[in-house]
């Protein structure tokens, strides 16, 4: 059997923060299909709904504040699904799915790190992120620190996390749309390429929030009829899905047992730290805490997304159960109808061919969709943070030194958007046909390496100086590449060596401890006059992190 990896494309391909972390090349070939009308004529309804979102939304983006964090007026409620939104990705639907189908239990695993961070981010980050930050996360990184430096600093963590993540975002939609639509794979890149533009452009934070909520909302639905059909092929009866799913697989009741992913317990920790860690380092994920009005709905969008993301997974499990039975014992399923030989389309279809088994074309036609849909919903989301880094916290506060005006700040902000969506396109038609396993570990190695150290300890530790926080960021980032570079998924499988130099795909558990130690190192040795000055406005930092006062309020409309 190949490795685990190998039949992950998805979560490499499509891979948002909840699957981001295992990858391979199997999409890499597909064979272009018929076309699809019935999910062509789905997406063109998500499509033209979406743009009409955006030009609503073009006409609510009155200000700078608008445009970035939608005013602070979206509710706990719907930032909660909006998160959920940005989490709950069609690689969560493809490719844990494909994990348990082939493996088992090893997809269960994967599920519970990615719903780990959720509590994190609850109890360390929510209430704190919204007192201290207005735009982006620098503004929580340099709240007492050098604000140049730092945002700088910050800034340029970001947007390595963003373009990584876009590129996956953009070859995975490639890739899809090829294999379930039948379109060429330049014209589906392009495509997202340029909506993900307009709507943040023109629509900004607003708009991107409610496609996040409209495609949360699709993919909860979608999954929740599959996984109710599914499930009454079974009379309802998990026990008998249990028994049913053993007796069909060819490990029998090992499926039952992680295997695989405990047998390498360094490699797991390692994977689970980066997922964990890296999911409250992703700015995307972070710069939503600062679209509601005050730390109360922040904490509730939270608690809200926890929900919907923890029923998201649970049926993802039923789901990935019932293909084992449903579309493993079909050949129409296989290449040249061969039981156990090579599933159509490739090894990331079997949530889609069980659409296709309980639902016909009709219900293959919406996932489909909302598989497209999420992508959208995902690089929007990117772009936003990518368009907020450039503009607010590089030119305005950087380059400008805050003495920006607002027409400015919003030609630059636009002008950023468009560049990102550029660059996003090209660099998905530049990495097509290339293994991109080594993209995903290094976004959340960044994310855990560099973003999450200087965030946490800006928070909770006095000790920590400008110097510290510049020394730890840079040495996580370049321990964070470096890994990766030398690990299996790059040293051997991208450039062809025999043996890798560092043996784990995933380096958090090397990065993050690389990033947290020369931070404190530069902290503690740090005995400048502005240092003082650094730890002595701690104390007045708490305040606001813990009361709120002085944090910004939500604009009314």
């Amino acid at each position: 059997m190949k490795p685990l990896v190998q039949y992950l494309i998805a979560p490499a391909l499509l891979g948002t923060t909840a699957t981001g972390a295992v990858a391979a090349d199997v999409l890499q070939h597909v064979e272009k299909q018929p076309l699809n009308i019935t999910a062509i004529s789905m997406f063109l309804i998500f499509v033209v709904t979406t743009l009409g979102i955006t030009w609503w939304a073009a006409s609510k983006t009155k200000s700078m504040e608008d445009f970035y964090t939608a005013g602070g007026g979206i509710t706990g409620f719907q930032n909660g699904l909006a998160l959920a939104g940005d989490y709950m990705s069609a690689a969560a639907l493809l490719g844990v799915t494909s994990m348990i189908f082939f493996n088992g239990f090893d997809g269960v695993l994967y599920s519970i790190s990615f719903f780990v961070a959720w509590p994190l981010l609850l109890f360390l980050f929510a209430e704190r992120i919204r007192n201290l930050g207005r735009i982006t996360i620098s503004d929580i990184a340099s709240f007492r620190l050098d604000q140049n430096r730092i945002r700088t600093l910050t800034a340029f963590g970001s947007l390595t996390v963003v373009c990584f993540y876009l590129v996956v975002q953009m070859v995975g939609a490639g890739q899809l749309i090829q294999l379930l639509f039948g379109l060429p794979y330049n014209y589906a890149v392009i495509a997202v390429g340029l909506l993900m533009a307009v709507y943040v452009t023109f629509g900004g934070m607003v708009a991107t929030t409610w496609v996040q909520i409209i495609k949360a909302g699709l993919l909860l639905v979608g999954g929740t009829l599959l996984a109710f059909l599914a499930l009454s092929k079974f009379g309802f009866s998990f026990e008998l899905l249990f028994e049913k799913a053993v007796a069909a697989h060819h490990d029998g009741e090992r499926i039952l047992l992680p295997s695989k992913l405990v047998a390498d317990p360094l490699s797991l920790i390692s994977l689970a730290l980066g997922l964990v860690f890296g999911t409250a380092g992703l700015p995307h994920i972070l710069m939503r805490f600062f679209t509601v009005a005050d730390a109360k709905q922040a904490r509730k969008s939270v608690f809200v997304a926890t929900g919907f993301i923890g029923f998201f997974y649970l049926i993802v499990g039923v789901l990935g159960l019932a293909a084992i039975v449903i579309v493993g014992q079909d050949p129409a399923f296989y290449e040249s109808g061969i039981l156990g030989g090579k599933l159509i389309g490739g090894g990331n279809m079997p949530v889609m061919h069980l659409a296709k088994a309980v639902g016909g074309d009709f219900l293959l036609g919406f996932i489909s969709a909302v598989a497209f849909a999420t992508i959208l919903a995902v690089v929007s989301g990117l772009t936003m943070a990518g368009t907020s880094a450039i503009s607010h916290d590089l030119y305005v506060m950087v380059f400008r030194k805050n003495r920006a005006d607002a027409k400015d700040e919003r030609r630059v902000s636009r002008i950023a958007s468009v560049g990102i969506g550029i660059v996003a396109v090209v660099l998905g038609i530049l990495f097509k046909d290339q293994n991109i396993a080594f993209l995903v570990a290094l976004t959340f190695g960044v994310a855990a390496s560099v973003n999450f150290p200087i965030l946490v300890l800006s928070m909770y530790w006095k000790g920590l100086t400008t110097r510290g926080a510049l020394i730890g960021g840079i040495a996580g980032l370049i321990s964070a590449v470096s890994l990766v570079i030398l690990s299996p998924a790059v040293w051997v499988k991208v450039l062809g060596n025999a043996d890798a130099i560092f043996p784990y795909d995933y380096p958090a558990i090397i990065s993050m401890n690389v990033a947290f130690l020369f931070t404190w190192l530069g902290s503690v040795t740090d005995r400048s006059s502005a240092a003082a000055l650094e730890r002595a406005r701690f104390d007045d930092q708490l305040i606001r992190a813990q009361t709120g006062l002085g944090a910004s309020q939500a604009v009314s409309h």
